[in-house]
């Protein structure tokens, strides 16, 4: 049987419904919008869409979403400055800074300079201790996307062998502390393969999750997949024909697997649902909700 699967479109389609209801109580009982913030440097038109996109998922479910554009040229002072108003202003619960960066501006005095409490994106090193220790305020949208993906799947991963490709301080190192928390939808034995990692197909095959985050387009094949196993997608690439690929090669995983995202469609989705769950629950917190 080929894979069922794992539709990130309808559920963060869901997911969003439940915030607009989250938003709505706020407004209404306690005269709170939730605020999110995007602060764009420069006109890369990858970053352009996709802080675009975040924009229009917040006023959606009826948050304020705003974005501060700033020119490519800007300095990192002005830039932590634009960043140190926004952390004084009760209007912001939610602050994101697109990355990349330009060369001039060091994106680790950024994410640190954000106020943790509105590290919506789970980057600032006070978020990622609290995840490590397992009282996780904020965790970062992605790998938080494909746990609440597997969680409204019914696919607990509660003593299961998990295996994550990639060790990024986005996804990969994340997605392996979120899987070792305590519960159905953590309690995980997990391994984390990266570039200096040997036999990798090997390890992938002992997998009975396998969350693939390497940035290699279509680098699994179906045969290093465990009969049964569920696969999720964390990358998207575009190819020469204008097709869009993930990590894995789709259809060869699917006739092994026995769940399986799409790219697209499958963790992307699930990525902003989530950036915007953090806001509205830092607008909560700040409320006294």
């Amino acid at each position: 049987m080929p894979a069922q699967i794992l539709d990130g479109k309808e559920t963060a389609r869901a997911i969003r419904l439940e915030l607009r209801d989250r938003v709505a109580v706020l407004r209404e009982q306690r005269g709170k919008v939730p605020g999110l913030t995007a602060v764009l440097v420069g006109d890369d038109p990858a970053s352009a869409i996709y802080v675009r996109n975040k924009e229009k998922a917040a006023r959606e479910v009826g948050m304020e979403g705003t974005v501060h554009r700033l020119p490519s040229a800007t300095s990192e002072e002005k830039l932590l400055a634009v960043v140190d108003r926004l952390n004084d202003d009760p209007a912001v619960d939610g602050i994101l800074v697109q990355l990349p960066l330009p060369n001039q501006i060091d994106p680790n005095r950024v994410i640190d300079r954000v106020s943790p409490s509105k590290d919506v994106d789970g980057f600032h090193p006070e978020n990622v201790g609290l995840l490590a220790i397992g009282r996780p305020r904020f965790a970062s949208c992605t790998p938080l996307g494909v746990v609440e993906l597997l969680r409204r799947h019914g696919i607990e991963t509660k003593g299961k062998r998990a295996v994550v490709l990639g060790r990024s301080n986005i996804v990969g190192k994340p997605m392996a502390l979120l899987l070792l928390q305590k519960g159905a939808f953590g309690d995980a034995t997990v391994t984390v393969c990266h570039s200096a990692s040997q036999e990798i197909s090997e390890i992938v095959r002992e997998a009975d999750v396998l969350i693939a985050a390497v940035g290699r387009p279509e680098f699994v094949r179906g045969d290093w997949i465990k009969p049964g196993a569920v696969v999720v997608d964390v990358g998207i690439h575009r190819k020469e024909d204008g097709s869009l690929c993930g990590d894995v090669v789709f259809d060869e995983a699917a006739e092994v697997a026995s769940w399986i995202s799409p790219v697209p469609g499958g963790v992307g989705p699930m990525t902003i649902a989530m950036l915007l769950a953090n806001t509205v629950a830092s607008a909560e917190q700040s409320a006294g909700v």
